[in-house]
This record gives structure tokens, C-alpha cells and sequence, in this order.
């Protein structure tokens, strides 16, 4: 019998390792011993914002101090560099611009594709919203029109807290919830996969993260477009939200949550880059199958004052030592190498 939210809330009362124990059994039916990880690069086109996010220590307006906009040819090096450190996948990001127009960003996917083999999987929620607004079109025409530019799929970043309480205290000029849902449901509709993400630690209640993931579990039900589950944890250091970081015990406990909850979500991914190595670790017993990337450039976490570094061997080693086989995959979690 599916778990209810009534019945996910009291699991936040039980012992962390019993729900360690309960969240891998699921993931070892699944998957056995085996933990996956990409290599890929975040860039961050620009850091110039017009949400000014409360939590976000990357965003910058137009005139200030170190904002930036990089050109094309900038993108086109970085991706050159990328491939040629085995690279699969691409998650180019950024901040909501005032001026860009939707052919910026098409341009950029074709001159991407036409001079390299690698997966796109860019651009946020907020981000097509934010095209569909400035081109005075559809969010479902905006993603047809990068899709045959070469846009793959689409993370699951800007979500947070997909509760509007939460979100007009700590985002408020962002997208709100049925906002962000909307435009991962038009994305699905078109063929285009997504991974769904959740940000924890701004104060929310269990019963808010619960309806979070009830929320994604709705649409996953409608639509089967999420390939994967990923939870972070807010870096407060540098925002103007400000506040301390949750322990890694409560992110602990919400990670093994959500591998019971999400029983239609195939891969929940643990958190290295927001919990470091160690705590990275132990996710791959608390329900995690995958480890994400290695991450050969992130610059938003950095901006809030954390920064873990990667490389494949580390990654490797990390997954080994936990008693886990370690596996290369590409964006579809398709396995590639296994070591």
C-alpha cells in the first residue's frame, strides 16, 4: 500500500537508522550495490538577476560590482574543455536577465550541438518562464523552440519549497509553485525528461517538505517525466536570508524520506556537494543510488561560502569505500562504465 503523508510525516519521529535501514532496503531491491555518478560541468552564463532570491549569494544587478554575461565563444570554451575531460552532460544555468532575448539562448544550444556530441540538461524552471515572459510567447512554445535548438532536458533547480508560504518569505519575486510544475508538465508533455529537486533548511516544517514531495509524486503519477529525486540543503553564508545550516542528521533522515515516499521516482541522489565527502558517503546507505556529478565547475554553492572539490578517482574511492560498485552513467542513468 502506497504510503500516505499523514503516515511520511510520523517517520520524521523515528530513529535515524532505522530509517537508513528501511530507505536502502528499497534502493538495494532496486539496485543492488551498485552507485552511479556523471561527470559534467555547471556554467552559470550569467550572474545578473532580477529576482534578487533572499537565499542566493550568486545573483548580481546589471551595474554592480562583478556581474558578468558570458559570450558565446566564452560557453563554446568551456564546453570544448569539458568533452575533453570526458565529460557527458551539460547544466548551463543562470541568472534571470532583463535583456536577453529567447534567440540568445537558441543560438547558444545550436552552436553547442553542431560542435559537440554531448546532452544538455539546462536551464531551470524559473529560467523558461522567464524566456516564454521576455518573448511574449508560450512556456509550451518556448520549450519546442529549445528542444530543436538542442535543449535535452531540464533539472529540476528553482523548485525549493514548492509551498507559496515558504516561497513569498524567501523568494518572492520568484515563480511560485503550480509556476514550477507547469512548466515541468509542458516539458514532459514534449518528450523532454526532467529531475526534480528540493531545498531544505529555510525554515520549513516536515509537513511542508512532505507536501513538496506529495506534489512531485502527483506529477510523476500524470506524467512519469522525472528521471530522479535530488535534496540540498541551504547554504546561508553570504545571503541576505542569513540563518545557520540544518544538521546533517535532519538531512539525513529527510534524504531516507524521500527514497520511501517517492515510490515512482527511480533515483534519489545524495548530496556531496552541499554535505561534503563524508556525509556524501553515508547517503549511499540512507536510500541515495546516485552521487551526482563530479562537477567540473559550480559556482552557486561556492558563492555561499561552500565548496567540496571532486575529481573521478575521489568519486571512485568515495563509492568503494562504502562497499558500493561504482558506475559511470550518462543523463538517462544509463550505465557507461562501470569500475
Amino acid at each position: 500500500m502506497r504510503l500516505t503523508t499523514e503516515n511520511a510525516l510520523k517517520l520524521f519521529d523515528e530513529d535515524l537508522l532505522e530509517l537508513g535501514r528501511l530507505a536502502d532496503s528499497i534502493r538495494k531491491k532496486k539496485f543492488g550495490d551498485r552507485t552511479t555518478f556523471i561527470i559534467d560541468r555547471n556554467i552559470n552564463y550569467t550572474n545578473i538577476c532580477k529576482n534578487e532570491c533572499k537565499f542566493c549569494a550568486f545573483w548580481r544587478r546589471k551595474n554592480q560590482s562583478g556581474a558578468y554575461l558570458l559570450t558565446h565563444e566564452e560557453i563554446l570554451q568551456k564546453v570544448r574543455e569539458t568533452v575533453a575531460a570526458g565529460g557527458t552532460q551539460l547544466m548551463i544555468q543562470g541568472g534571470l536577465h532583463p535583456d536577453l532575448p529567447l534567440s540568445y539562448y537558441e543560438e547558444m544550444l545550436r552552436l553547442i550541438k553542431k560542435n559537440f556530441n554531448i546532452t544538455i540538461h539546462s536551464f531551470t524552471a524559473t529560467e523558461i518562464q522567464h524566456f516564454a515572459t521576455c518573448a511574449g510567447i508560450s512556456i509550451l512554445e518556448t520549450l519546442k523552440r529549445l528542444q530543436a535548438a538542442g535543449l535535452d532536458s531540464l533539472p529540476g533547480g528553482g523548485a525549493e519549497i514548492l509551498v507559496d508560504e515558504v516561497r513569498k518569505k524567501i523568494s518572492p519575486k520568484k515563480i511560485m509553485t503550480d509556476d514550477w510544475l507547469n512548466v515541468m508538465r509542458a516539458a514532459h508533455s514534449i518528450g523532454m525528461k526532467s529531475t526534480a529537486t528540493m531545498v531544505i533548511g529555510f525554515g520549513e516544517t516536515f509537513s511542508q517538505r512532505l507536501e513538496h514531495m506529495e506534489k512531485i509524486r502527483c506529477l510523476q503519477d500524470e506524467t512519469g517525466g522525472f528521471r530522479a529525486f535530488i535534496t540540498w540543503t541551504y547554504q546561508p553564508k553570504n545571503t541576505i536570508l542569513g540563518g545557520e545550516k540544518i544538521s546533517a542528521q535532519d538531512y539525513m533522515k529527510t534524504l531516507a524520506i524521500t527514497r520511501i515516499f517517492l515510490d515512482n521516482i527511480d533515483h534519489i541522489q545524495g548530496s556531496w556537494v552541499t554535505q561534503g565527502e563524508k556525509i556524501g558517503q553515508l547517503t549511499q546507505t540512507f536510500g541515495a543510488d546516485d552521487l551526482g556529478s563530479i562537477m567540473l565547475e559550480e559556482n552557486v554553492v561556492r558563492a555561499a561560502g561552500t565548496a567540496f572539490e571532486m575529481s573521478t578517482r575521489k568519486m571512485i574511492d568515495l563509492i568503494r569505500s562504502a562497499g558500493k560498485i561504482p558506475a559511470q552513467r550518462n543523463t538517462k542513468y544509463e550505465v557507461l562504465k562501470i569500475f
